[in-house]
């Protein structure tokens, strides 16, 4: 088990690795530059946009420094030096940066680095109300609604196959995977918003009233709920032909004790495979559902940060949503040999 995780873990570097470069190549492919998205008076002044691109390292070269390294050399240095020298373009300062828990500085928000950003309640508020985690408040709420919702229905209809209920159910589950969450999201407002008047959407200090979750959560979370339902609907109708609930039940076992001993269990496998990456995806957040609820979290900032060209935000959230996804998926692996002792961690049985 012990080796499995480090085996895991350690593959996780260059697959993280691998993003943090994809992002930060796409990102100074794209045209334009922080100074000409957040042009004012000051940084409009090439002069002040030499200082600014100085003072936040915007001039070394992308990746390598070979001038930097010609002058470690003329002064003798060693290998290691001339090597750290040559690698000393704004990929390394940041991979350097970042080796030290330093998420790097923002362009926006200048005095402030991004874990004060992302991770730093505002004063005088609890940790769960920084940025990161409104945004995993946000999502876990969502998750929580999407599990007690499309497990149940998805359970209901794979026993009661080919019935009324199971129709409907399925209907629902179709018609809430197949709308657009924003969709959905846009008549909640129009509904609740506008006509009704039960909830607010552009204040921000709002969120401390526990009913301000509730539309952004069940938004964000219905697509999850219903997919969630039709997966464990085919799951449980799989489960139920096998030979050992047939087995099961010729041996005289109550109902109810053949399908939360033998088939519920057994069919949330393929289940666990879905909510893992899921639940990384929904405690990232939803760009689009946190911009139209005004929920101040982590995707409504990497939406400003695109526009903005805040390289360092872009790079860091990136970073934190690889991360979680590959720890979701970790987690499955580990949750498989609990649901199923056929498999084994590690791949041997």
């Amino acid at each position: 088990m012990s080796r499995f995780l480090i085996r895991r873990i350690l593959w996780m570097i260059p697959v993280l690795f691998f993003v943090i470069l994809v992002t930060f190549i796409v990102m100074h492919a794209t045209p334009g530059g922080p100074w000409d998205v957040n042009a004012d008076s000051r940084t409009s002044d090439p002069r002040m946009q030499a200082i600014l691109n100085r003072q936040y390292g915007l001039d070394l070269p992308l990746f390598f420094n070979p001038a930097a390294a010609e002058e470690a050399i003329s002064k003798g240095a060693n290998p290691l030096e001339i090597t750290q020298a040559f690698l000393r373009g704004q990929f390394g300062v940041y991979l350097a940066q970042l080796l030290r828990g330093d998420l790097g500085p923002s362009y926006r928000f200048r005095g402030l680095t991004v874990n004060d950003i992302v991770f730093s309640p505002p004063e005088g508020k609890p940790v769960w109300q920084s940025r990161f985690g409104t945004t995993a408040t946000l999502g876990i709420i969502a998750m929580l609604f999407a599990l007690s919702v499309g497990f149940p229905l998805g359970l209901i209809a794979g026993i009661k196959q080919n019935s009324l209920l199971d129709h409907v159910s399925l209907f629902i589950a179709t018609v809430g995977y197949g709308i657009p969450n924003f969709v959905i999201g846009i008549f909640f407002i129009i509904i609740f918003a506008v006509w009704l008047g039960v909830v607010r959407v552009l204040e921000i200090d709002h969120w401390q009233n526990p009913q301000a979750w509730i539309l952004p959560a069940m938004t964000l979370g219905i697509p999850t709920a219903a997919y969630t339902a039709r997966l464990t609907r085919s799951s449980i109708i799989e489960v139920m032909r096998m030979d050992y609930v047939r087995t099961a039940r010729a041996k005289g076992l109550a109902e109810r004790s053949v399908i939360f001993g033998h088939i519920v269990r057994n069919a949330l496998i393929p289940v666990v495979t879905f909510i893992g990456p899921a639940l990384a995806g929904l405690v990232t957040g939803s760009f689009i559902i946190e911009t139209m609820f005004s929920v101040n979290g982590i995707g409504r900032l990497f939406i400003e940060s695109i526009s903005r060209r805040d390289y360092s935000v872009l790079l860091s959230l990136t970073l934190i949503y690889a991360t979680l996804v590959a720890l979701a998926n970790l987690s499955v692996d580990i949750i498989y040999g609990f649901l199923d002792p056929r498999i084994k961690v590690g791949g041997k049985e």
